[in-house]
């Protein structure tokens, strides 16, 4: 009896190597299928503008091999537990696969209703095509721009200081005036009258006199005008719908344990 036992002992023993061994050389098989070399030569020529060679082949499919057997050492060695990095691209390759299961060509009726219930975001800004004159605050700007207004309305020449943006803007968006002259200016230019000299306004360099050629007013836009923008915007939103739907579908599967003590 005691016979009999050793026997399927060490039976169990062999299978079990057997199986280890096998599953070893299953980990040391490596299949390049079809569809991954034809995924490299497309690759390949859209970097480099031709077909590789027989020999750039040969080296391009010697270093997919390289990475797959370097990627697997790496996982018998753990290196992928704990790697922010590692972690961090396989969440955003899932990610770009879940937002590429949106159609990318959205219908007329769902680019319509996103752009009816978004229509504010659209909205074209005021713009102004104005000339100015510079004084730098480094240099009495506030004396020297009312000497300078009073000199034009009076038809005479002003010198002023040179403006690194330059003398006249044509059709400038009020959010542009805002960034480089500061909200200041771009009040002041909105309360302002076209085709008379106006000032002196202040800005983040100093003061100025503006002549004000024309303003268009604000509005929104009908949809054909921002139709690109507006599928743009749309495709983003469906795709991130996509990804926080993913979650929220898989978020109950998980339970999360934090450390209630933890100090930061």
């Amino acid at each position: 009896m005691k016979y009999k036992v050793l026997i399927f002992f060490v039976i169990g023993i062999c299978l079990y190597l057997v199986d280890t061994a096998m599953s070893a050389d299953e980990d040391k098989n490596i299949f390049v299928s079809d569809q991954e070399i034809l995924s490299l030569i497309s690759a390949w020529k859209s970097q480099v503008g031709r077909d590789p060679t027989d020999d750039e082949l040969a080296r391009i499919i010697n270093n997919l091999i390289d990475e797959e057997i370097l990627y697997r050492e790496a996982l018998v060695l753990g290196l992928d537990q704990e790697d922010t990095i590692i972690k961090r691209r396989l969440a955003q390759k899932i990610s770009f696969l879940k937002e590429e299961s949106i159609p990318e060509i959205p219908t007329t009726e769902e680019l319509n209703e996103f752009y009816n219930n978004n229509k504010e975001k659209y909205y074209i800004e005021h713009s102004f095509t104005f000339t100015h004159y510079y004084f730098s605050k480094n240099n009495n700007s506030l004396e020297r721009s009312q000497q300078a207004l009073k000199a034009l309305q009076e038809d005479n020449k002003v010198k002023s200081d040179p403006f690194y943006l330059g003398k006249t803007f044509a059709n400038e968006p009020l959010r542009n005036i805002k960034i480089n002259f500061g909200k200041n200016f771009s009040k002041e230019l909105m309360e302002s009258y076209p085709n008379e000299w106006n000032g002196p306004f202040e800005s983040i360099y100093g003061h100025h006199i503006v002549f004000i050629n024309s303003i268009n007013s604000g509005y929104i836009p009908e949809l054909k005008e921002v139709l690109r923008q507006v599928e743009v915007d749309f495709l983003q939103m469906k795709r991130g719908q996509a990804v926080k739907g993913f979650l929220d579908n898989i978020r109950s599967e998980y339970t999360i344990y934090i450390n209630p003590d933890l100090k930061f």
